[in-house]
């Protein structure tokens, strides 16, 4: 007999029903409202991301295939696309950004990376944006070009466990150095990012907060060597300098002495240079640093593939907003579920199987340990003639507790 829930209303489980009621009260996401609850608005998103929705239609249409399982989830009834619709451009996204920071700082402790860590103490974060194309004629508030409308996910990628920990959704044309400024570091934390940060303003303001930093070096970057440090024989390394700026303006905008690491890449044989403020790291460190900024890149593909983040199913910038948000809620979750099992899982595979599985019922941890067994059966109802006082052979349902034959 079943004796648990869907899958999906188990994951819905792992947000704190009464922490999301103190969100709904402090932004006040319920004015106004005539029946249709946040919390509802939530599973209805949240199912767009995990049963890989493509709009209202698909959204509304699943949620309604599941007569008789809303209980579970919260709901009182399937939503209609109106209803939905009106939700996605009036709720506020504030919400859904909070409460990612909320399940982010209890899921936090608990998922660690599986990968080798560094041998230091420092905190090790990468810096990246990804740009998300939309079209002009739909969303014309997000105009980035001519012809083209476009929105930037900034994101700050902790490595203890590979997980965003600061997160901005900015228009197209906003320069990735101006969102860098706002991001809050911790002092002696190290951030790795690519050419694209390169501003002297900005190295010079982290150096003086005590943020060490490692990217790639300018092409035409000035500068004049103070010192050179001893290579070792037959490695990669190729130099290890101490530099100075001294372009026009350079000196004025970072008069700090830099490191200038010059690595050779064997995939792509060229030379890689690097620029970091850190100075007790071997030459080597610092290139492994760089090498693991990666990661974030294999973040940004892995949401673009698995999530709804490239199609939209509103066309408002509150909608689009949600919608960012609730991917990376549900990224969030699907690390969690990841971390928790002891299944040789691909994040794409376990997306994948609970996206087929949702409203399969099986104990949530036990399926992801063992995802292909055998689902147990659901109670059968069958026909049966039983005599009835007064009324001779009648046939009724009875519900029997066994498996089907």
């Amino acid at each position: 007999m079943v004796r648990c829930s869907s899958l999906f209303s188990q994951v819905l489980s792992l947000v704190d029903r009464m922490d999301f009621h103190r969100l709904v009260l402090k932004h006040d996401a319920e004015r106004h409202a005539k029946g249709y609850s946040s919390w509802s608005h939530f599973v209805a998103m949240l199912f767009c991301q995990l049963a890989q929705a493509k709009s209202i239609r698909e959204i509304c249409g699943g949620l309604a295939c599941c007569t008789g399982k809303m209980r579970h989830l919260g709901l009182k009834d399937f939503p209609k696309k109106s209803t939905l619709s009106y939700a996605n451009v009036h709720r506020p996204w504030e919400m859904y950004r909070d409460l990612f920071y909320l399940l982010l700082e209890r899921y936090r402790g608990t998922i660690t990376g599986r990968k080798r860590k560094f041998r230091f103490r420092n905190k090790l974060l990468s810096l990246d944006s990804t740009t998300i194309s939309l079209c002009l004629s739909m969303f014309p508030w997000a105009q980035f070009r001519q012809a083209k409308g476009a929105v930037k996910l900034h994101l700050l990628l902790d490595h203890d466990g590979y997980l965003p920990s600061y997160a901005y959704i900015s228009n197209g044309k906003k320069h990735d150095v101006t969102v860098a400024r706002k991001v809050p570091l911790s002092k002696g934390s190290i951030v790795t990012m690519d050419r694209g940060y390169n501003d002297y303003s900005l190295f010079s303001s982290w150096t003086r907060s005590g943020i060490y930093f490692v990217t790639r070096m300018k092409d035409n970057a000035v500068f004049n060597v103070v010192k050179e440090r001893e290579i070792q024989p037959h490695s990669t390394i190729l130099a290890d300098q101490f530099i100075r700026f001294t372009g026009l303006g350079a000196w004025e905008k970072c008069p700090h002495i830099l490191r200038r690491v010059v690595v050779w890449d064997d995939v792509h044989n060229e030379e890689i240079v690097l620029l970091t403020n850190h100075f007790s790291l071997v030459a080597s460190t610092i290139s492994a640093i760089y090498k693991d900024r990666w990661e974030i890149e294999i973040f940004f593909k892995t949401l673009k593939q698995n999530l709804k983040v490239k199609t939209f199913v509103g066309t408002s910038e509150n909608a689009l907003y949600i919608q960012i948000w609730t991917a990376l809620i549900a990224m969030l979750i699907i690390k969690y579920l990841h971390h928790l099992s002891t299944f040789s899982w691909s994040l794409s595979n376990l997306v994948s199987l609970l996206h087929w599985n949702l409203f399969t019922y099986r104990e949530l941890y036990a399926w992801l340990d063992n995802p292909y067994e055998t689902p147990p059966a659901e109670p059968e109802l069958v026909q049966e003639t039983l005599p009835i006082p007064g009324l001779g052979q009648q046939v009724c349902k009875i519900q029997k507790r066994g498996t089907r034959s």
